[in-house]
């Protein structure tokens, strides 16, 4: 019966998506053609012939695409609304590629390519609101009791109670909680509302005479070696038996799993961008603003080279070794804003807000963070990103990683000119703890979006204790 359920989900949602690509071609086209938009009017192919393309080939090669990227899944398990989105610009850019591709194959010059861009954004916009609507829909039904899976679970210790806890809470997730399977003592007594129907030596019997759509196992690691008996018992009955690790509390909220050769390893972090396209997402990102930033801020970089050189002897550029992406050290750019001073002393020297050290340029352009722009120079070096956590001297990596719990997490990405830390108050002579906590949580957490967020805010920021 689920089953059947999906299938007439997925054939719903194959309909929906149809009719949004259909009335994206409609806009598409009359934006690029019905209006100046994009140029003047007239000189267009016919609609027929966007519309017959859209059938042959832009149609199937959506649909496809968003099987493959996982859209035709069970919706149940999303926690927002919106969880499908990135899954759907994925697989729109990659469709556009393909698209633009097969136009170029069968020679269609006077094919507008600015037509199916639109095309392209349109779709991504209202296939996110389609898929978001759905996910409504179906959330209102299964809090008021409609489309539900009945659940057992089997366990009785904190693991299970509390796993049963949370399902119950979360009514929209659309699962009954139809008995527990607990020790003997046990039978008969209830948990919110939950009776435990039976020991775990009843578990075959229990599944002949009810009727489950999920098995969750929730027992203590002691207690493992009872798995193959459970699991057995399940399948002889035709359900999928799941086990809710004992261990949980070491896992990221988005545990991944990797193969080693046909041995599953469970990452205990999630890091978004250990993914391929994410990672191509950031390149792109980091080379664009890179580029961007080092053309705009030319003239400003000119006039701090020459006004240090007068100022003072010494290097215009000041290099110091940090600690970069997976623990490498680099060397990072700076506009050099003290006295040259011993390398030894730096190494282990923070700056403090009157810092005798510090050039009367060094104190103007560090309160402005104009002698971070050549850090820069280090993106395109692919040393650094433009947001990630901020790098720091070997000499206090050494001495932070025995002192705060976490802390080399913050390497798994590559450091940035600015980051989530910065942005919230965090810079300079502040609670190192706190910076890694946000740190962490950037780690875990990466999104374009956070990204462009974090680059706004620091446009806007005021220099608040950069010393």
């Amino acid at each position: 019966m689920i089953k059947e359920n999906q299938r007439i989900l997925n054939a719903i949602l194959v309909i929906l998506d149809v009719l949004v690509i259909l009335f994206s071609l409609g806009l598409a086209y009359f934006v690029r053609f019905k209006t100046t938009l994009f140029g003047p009017l007239g000189g267009s192919l016919p609609f027929m012939h966007y519309f017959i393309f859209t059938i042959l080939c832009i149609v199937p090669t959506y649909i496809l695409l968003y099987y493959f990227f996982g859209l035709y899944k069970p919706f149940r398990n999303k926690r927002s609304i919106f969880s499908g989105a990135e899954d759907i610009v994925k697989a729109d850019i990659m469709a556009f590629i393909i698209l633009v591709a097969i136009l170029f194959i069968i020679y269609q010059p006077n094919f507008s390519r600015i037509m199916l861009f639109l095309l392209s954004i349109f779709g991504m916009l209202f296939a996110v609101l389609e898929r978001a609507l759905v996910v409504l829909v179906l959330r209102f039904m299964r809090v008021n009791n409609r489309n539900l899976k009945h659940m057992l679970i089997i366990g009785d210790n904190e693991l299970a109670l509390s796993f049963a806890h949370k399902i119950k809470s979360k009514t929209y997730l659309g699962y009954n909680i139809a008995g527990f399977l607990g020790r003997k003592e046990h039978v008969g007594m209830t948990y919110e509302g939950t009776p435990f129907i039976g020991s775990f030596d009843d578990l075959p019997q229990v599944l002949k005479t009810h009727k489950f759509d999920r098995v969750v196992i929730a027992i203590p690691l002691k207690y493992y070696y009872h798995l193959n008996e459970i699991v057995d018992a399940c399948e002889e009955e035709g359900i999928k038996a799941e086990i809710v690790p004992d261990y949980y509390k070491y896992l990221p909220a988005k545990p991944s799993v990797d193969m080693l050769d046909d041995i599953p390893i469970i990452n205990i972090r999630y890091v978004p961008l250990d993914d391929a396209f994410n990672k191509f997402k950031k390149v792109i990102e980091d080379y664009f603003v890179a580029i961007v930033a080092i053309v705009i801020t030319s003239p400003i970089m000119l006039i701090t080279a020459i006004a240090i050189k007068l100022e003072s002897p010494g290097p215009i550029i000041f290099k110091q070794e940090r600690i970069g992406y997976n623990g490498k050290p680099f060397m990072m750019y700076k506009f050099r804003s003290m006295r040259v001073q011993d390398e030894e002393e730096e190494k282990s020297q923070w700056t403090t807000e009157d810092d005798p050290r510090k050039t009367k340029v060094g104190s103007f352009i560090r309160r402005r963070s104009i002698d971070e722009l050549p850090q820069f120079f280090n993106v395109l070096k692919r040393e650094m990103s433009v947001v990630g956590p901020r790098p720091e001297r070997p000499y206090f990596v050494e001495q932070f990683k025995k002192e705060i719990p976490k802390y080399m997490v913050k390497h798994q990405v590559r450091p940035g000119l600015t980051g989530l830390a910065q942005v919230n108050g965090y810079r300079g002579n502040t609670s190192i703890d706190k910076r890694i906590e946000y740190d962490i949580r950037y780690v875990e957490n990466w999104s374009l979006a956070l990204d462009i967020n974090i680059m706004f805010r620091t446009a806007f920021r005021r220099g608040n204790n950069a010393y």
